[in-house]
């Protein structure tokens, strides 16, 4: 199992990012991809999760702005970012497990999570 994260960089509050997850050794249906970040002094945050193809959540605060996708085919993971403020700032990182299903609400919880990738990181000035 491997990811390989990309798309950070630094940026202008109300401009957008695009990220991408590759992942290798296992089958996107059968796993929940989620989106992760964590700012300086501050805990890991759940931003978004796929969740096989159950169902996709979102952060509340990202709602709106943020969107994730997947595509099988190419076995990567996006996360497309509009509109992006200074408290968007941190290290994005992809995480797995096997789908939660009607766990569903566990998303956000990073113990949850065997796999996770280096990270790429998204600063947000205003």
């Amino acid at each position: 199992v491997q990811f390989v994260e990309s798309g950070g960089g630094s940026v202008q509050a109300g401009a957008s990012l695009n990220l991408s997850c590759a992942v290798s050794g296992f089958g996107l249906d059968y796993y929940a991809i989620a989106w992760f970040r964590q700012a300086p002094g501050k805990e890991r945050e759940g931003v978004s999760c796929v969740d096989g193809r159950n169902g996709i959540y979102y952060l509340d605060s990202v709602k709106g702005r943020f969107t994730t996708s997947r595509d099988t085919t190419r076995s990567t993971v996006y996360l497309q970012m509009k509109n992006l403020k200074p408290d968007d700032t941190g290290i994005y990182s992809c995480a797995t497990r096997e789908v939660f299903g009607r766990d569903w609400q566990r998303w956000k919880n990073a113990a949850y999570y065997y796999v996770w990738g280096q990270g790429t990181q998204v600063t947000v000035s205003s």
